[in-house]
């Protein structure tokens, strides 16, 4: 097993057309987990794929992560600057052409996703005004997209949460709509840990190939390591869009 896979259990994948999926990973200045959502990427079985914030090449990517950290410092507002690189125009072209890229958003790529228009609402200061870590209970609202089809609606599942602009706002009509077309692909469960309208973790576009949250899946990959050190419940989202890519549930 190479050593990029999880240490404790076998999550290797086996030779199949999913295995040659390319799916991107975005890095800005100021990003910190492209390493770990790569990582991420080749547990599931694909190809991780560098993408630069500067480039203008999607390389001929099947899917694109935008992982988390402080891009640009978060100066103006998290994610505000991040929205005009290059490489955002193209992903928000792929993903809103006829192909519908696949794209997933984490923390501050769910602020990016929000700042380009990708996904409704916006995000703030968590409404205690304090960085929080923890592992954090979500429910799957939505296991109908492209980066959830693995997950059984209802489902109960534990990611590593940390943010301090981690405030899920939009305007009550929007929050309405979201809830009317089954687009909260993830609640809090227990507590609310930023203060989010509503207690929602993270949210889809229309077609489904747009998912943003704040929690960190790629966290959550390998048993050890992840939430009470035995947390993998984050994986699915990585094989999950493998699934979709190879014309499986939507």
């Amino acid at each position: 097993m190479s050593a990029e896979l999880p240490l404790i259990g076998d999550y290797s994948t086996p030779s199949t057309e999913i295995s040659g999926a390319r799916i991107g990973v975005v890095t800005f200045p100021g990003t910190l987990d492209d390493r770990d959502a790569a990582r991420a990427v080749r547990a599931a079985g694909a190809e991780a794929v560098s993408l630069w914030h500067a480039d203008t090449d999607l390389q001929d990517v099947d899917a694109v992560v935008i992982p988390g950290g402080f891009s640009y410092g978060d100066y103006l507002r998290a994610g505000a600057i991040s929205r005009f690189a290059p490489m955002m125009a193209k992903i928000a072209d792929a993903a809103n052409s006829d192909a519908k890229l696949p794209v997933l958003g984490i923390c501050n790529g769910f602020q990016i996703l929000t700042e380009s228009h990708l996904l409704p609402g916006s995000m703030i200061k968590n409404d205690h005004l304090k960085f929080i870590c923890r592992d954090q209970l979500l429910r799957v609202e939505n296991n109908q997209t492209a980066w959830t089809n693995g997950f059984e609606a209802g489902q109960e599942i534990t990611i590593v949460l940390k943010n301090q602009d981690g405030q899920y706002v939009a305007d009550e009509k929007v929050l309405d709509e979201l809830e009317a077309e089954n687009r909260i692909a993830f609640s809090y469960v227990g507590w609310n840990p930023n203060g989010s309208r509503r207690s929602i973790a993270g949210v889809s576009n229309k077609a489904g190939n747009v998912v943003g949250l704040m929690p960190h899946p790629e966290h959550a990959i390998e048993a050890g390591f992840g939430p009470d050190h035995r947390g993998t419940d984050g994986l699915a989202f990585f094989t999950s869009v493998l699934t979709h890519l190879v014309g499986g549930k939507k």
